[in-house]
């Protein structure tokens, strides 16, 4: 799509800030690139499009997101092709869950052509801020909160969306030990764990913190109900490849519809890999570590990409699982996930949109 017929104010910084950034030593999540995208929700319709320099906002005290958690937010990422062009992956993908996650928290949907209208210009204005050393890339985050002063509990009449960026480098730098998570839940049946809204992470703290106490890197959530099976992994999407093929938790309204996860689920069929989305438990997997048939677990997620667990930690014991080959399906999907995302091979599944 073009954005030439989007009504939209560029106000651009009168100087970069991207020298003070070491681009051969990125951070996740620590630098921000020197534009971001804002409307505003009044009366009924969006207003205000914007492109305007990165800074601080200006909330009164009452604000409604902070007292009740309105909120939700994506995560996206850009790359480049090798011709310098800014490329997105399955941005589409992303404005549908978002408004998902807007519908489920009684807020307005933003219509596409804001959301990739604001998108696809800020990646523009900002295109010396993507990076193209391996394992880099352009995260974008796109959020949007209520904005209403007024602390009666209701749905807010007005709300702020905006996108900024961020160039980051890995999200992990080593295999991340997990451990299955038998009392803190982290959704349940008919919650809010299918949407990305604030308090599904800042309800998941407390549990990490304790594993993180403990040795691990981050947990497996397991069901509210009996803590027999798989959900989640902290972030990310969890995956499992043991027996010749790809076993995943099918999604539902407890586990987040991951757009990484969806893909690498394309990607196997697409090689005639075998798939089963499906319940999976937790003793199956402790089984197949023991006998030996569990090639691989992972997480997969925007900020992670694909992420292979070093150990799971369950009832008290470390079960380390095996080393990543450069041939396993796990070396593979993860490879061809970044050259589909940074044109370096051909895409089958037309996912990839230049900005």
């Amino acid at each position: 799509m073009t954005t030439d017929t989007l009504a939209m104010e560029i106000k651009r910084v009168e100087a970069s800030r991207i020298h003070e950034v070491d681009f051969d030593n990125l951070v996740f999540g620590r630098h921000y690139s020197d534009h971001m995208f804002v409307a505003d929700y009044i009366n009924g319709e969006w207003t205000n499009l914007q492109i305007v320099p990165y800074a601080n906002l200006s909330l009164s005290p009452a604000t409604a997101a902070l007292h009740y958690g309105q909120a939700i937010f994506e995560g996206m990422k850009a790359y480049k092709n090798e011709a310098g062009e800014p490329l997105m992956f399955r941005p589409l993908d992303n404005w549908a869950r978002f408004n998902k996650s807007a519908t489920r928290m009684c807020m307005p949907e933003v219509p596409e052509e804001i959301f990739m209208g604001g998108l696809t210009e800020l990646l523009r204005t900002d295109a010396a801020w993507i990076p193209t050393a391996p394992d880099t890339s352009l995260y974008i985050r796109p959020y949007m909160f209520s904005t209403d002063a007024y602390i009666g509990v209701r749905p807010s009449d007005t709300y702020k969306f905006i996108i900024f960026t961020s160039p980051v480098g890995k999200y992990y730098s080593k295999p991340p030990r997990v451990k299955v998570e038998q009392h803190y839940i982290r959704a349940a049946e008919g919650g809010v764990g299918f949407a990305k809204c604030a308090g599904n992470y800042g309800g998941s703290l407390y549990p990490a913190k304790l594993a993180q106490q403990q040795g691990y890197d981050q947990i497996i959530w397991t069901d509210a109900r009996d803590h027999e099976y798989v959900e989640e992994s902290g972030t990310m999407n969890v995956m499992f490849f043991m027996d010749g093929k790809l076993i995943t938790p099918a999604t539902s309204d407890t586990i987040l519809n991951g757009v990484t996860r969806k893909s690498i689920v394309d990607i196997a069929r697409h090689w005639g890999v075998p798939v089963e989305e499906r319940k999976v438990a937790v003793k199956e997997i402790i089984d197949a570590l023991k006998e030996g048939r569990l090639e691989a677990a992972f997480g997969a997620g925007t900020a992670v990409v694909v992420s292979p667990f070093g150990v799971i930690g369950f009832e008290g014991t470390d079960y380390e699982l095996p080393a990543v080959t450069e041939d396993s399906f796990v070396a593979r999907v993860k490879n061809f996930l970044t050259d589909l995302r940074t044109g370096k091979t051909e895409d089958p599944f037309g996912w990839v949109v230049k900005a």
